[in-house]
């Protein structure tokens, strides 16, 4: 069985999302009894989630800046100094018969990892958490990056296989070259142990936090420039002479003070904010709203899958939905049956529903079963872990075979 070496700028103890998926995955892969070595940048603040490290999981921290609150020039400085001592590392690490999984942080790593793995007789995995640079252009508008995509869909085409998100990341993946084959489709997964928490638990927290008696909308996640944000102060604006109703912002990210900001400046009181919350405390947070919103700004819808859904799915809480209403996430609550989705031109609507919702405890129930079964279906980390297991393991990743570990992007009939 071959050594896997996962690469990603943040793991245990970081809190932010991708370090709770490889978190997951990492210790589940262990438990199979796969050798896993991570290469990430050491965290400085407190676990979020384990107490201790990942259980049989070998952690080597990249020597890099951690300037978080530094601004746009401590995030470049941040990113480059892993990028940088990622591949000093990689050359190193790195030996014959090693299977290297890169992800996207920081963006157009894999770029550089998959060449230099390569060469010292590794297979390179890509896992596409979101693809750059189309990101960045879609936020910026600087269409000058695309000059590093023809370098970017090289590394994929030069990789054992490209693991992603859904069809339409799939298909951006297809049309970088990559054979359908070789592109596996891997949702996500809520953090391993997620479930409901307990009516008292839930009650506990909505006292702490002033929410009692509240018909309570949540945004739990990063509050990034990828996801439109100001919807949801417009459905705030639109719902503020119901005062029962109050909109929770939990976590934080490159708009969160913008947000509030602006919150303030519109005088609206029915807004709140809380911090990034530990891990250990999700189950009440996530089950302390009665409706969850998810988000995502028009023209990302190919890059980037909201994984926050499934937080949501895990606790059996209903979304609601903002963003293109054709894009892989609107039609996974939709066709799941666990909540609604809105275009942004569609917030009157949206601010309907959520009347309809807090009058009709018996609908919102029905959608919250619908919610916990689909979290049922996804597996979470076990599942992802015996999928990756057969893709990493097996001799051949590209042959076809009798059972795919991922639902390949040729059996999808949107591809």
């Amino acid at each position: 069985m071959p050594r896997v070496i996962f690469i990603n700028r943040t793991f245990w103890p970081d809190e932010t999302a991708t370090a709770q998926l490889l978190t997951d995955l990492a210790e589940a892969l262990a438990a199979r009894g796969a050798a896993v070595t991570v290469l990430a940048s050491q965290a400085p603040r407190a676990a979020c989630g384990h107490a201790s490290p990942p259980r049989g999981v070998a952690l080597e921290s990249i020597r890099s800046t951690r300037l978080d609150r530094g601004g746009i020039v401590g995030k470049a400085l941040d990113l480059a100094s892993f990028w940088l001592g990622a591949l000093v590392r990689v050359a190193h690490v790195v030996r014959p018969g090693d299977a290297v999984v890169v992800l996207t942080d920081p963006p157009l790593l894999g770029a550089a990892v998959t060449w230099v793995a390569r060469r010292r007789g590794a297979r390179c995995f890509h896992w596409v958490q979101d693809i750059y640079p189309e990101v960045a252009i879609a936020v910026t508008g600087r269409r000058g990056l695309r000059c590093l995509i023809p370098l970017r869909n090289r590394s994929w085409r030069q990789a054992a296989a490209c693991v992603t998100l859904g069809p339409q990341m799939a298909q951006v993946i297809s049309e970088g070259g990559v054979p359908s084959d070789r592109i596996h489709l891997a949702p996500n997964w809520a953090p391993a142990g997620l479930a409901p928490a307990t009516p008292a638990a839930i009650a506990a927290l909505r006292a702490e936090w002033g929410l009692t008696g509240a018909f309570v909308i949540a945004y739990s996640g990063n509050l990034g420039r990828v996801h439109d944000l100001g919807s949801v102060l417009r459905v705030a604006e639109l719902l503020r002479p119901h005062p029962h109703f109050v909109f929770l912002f939990i976590g934080g990210g490159a708009r969160a003070a913008p947000l509030a900001a602006e919150a303030a400046r519109r005088g609206l009181t029915n807004v709140r904010f809380q911090p990034h919350q530990p891990r250990d405390r999700l189950g009440a947070v996530l089950g302390a709203a009665d409706l969850h919103l998810v988000t995502l700004r028009a023209g990302c819808e190919s890059y980037v899958f909201p994984s926050k859904l499934y937080g949501a799915a895990a606790v059996g809480r209903p979304v609601l939905f903002i963003g293109p209403p054709d894009c892989d996430a609107a039609r996974t609550v939709v066709a799941a049956g666990w909540g609604l989705a809105f275009a942004p031109t569609e917030l009157v609507a949206l601010a309907g529903a959520v009347e309809a919702l807090s009058a009709d405890a018996a609908a919102r129930a029905l959608l919250g079963q619908a919610a916990l079964r689909f979290a049922a279906a996804n597996g979470g980390a076990a599942a992802a872990a015996a999928a990756w297991a057969e893709l990493l393991f097996r001799e051949d990743c590209t042959a076809p075979g009798r059972n795919l570990p991922f639902r390949a992007l040729a059996d999808d009939s949107r591809a």
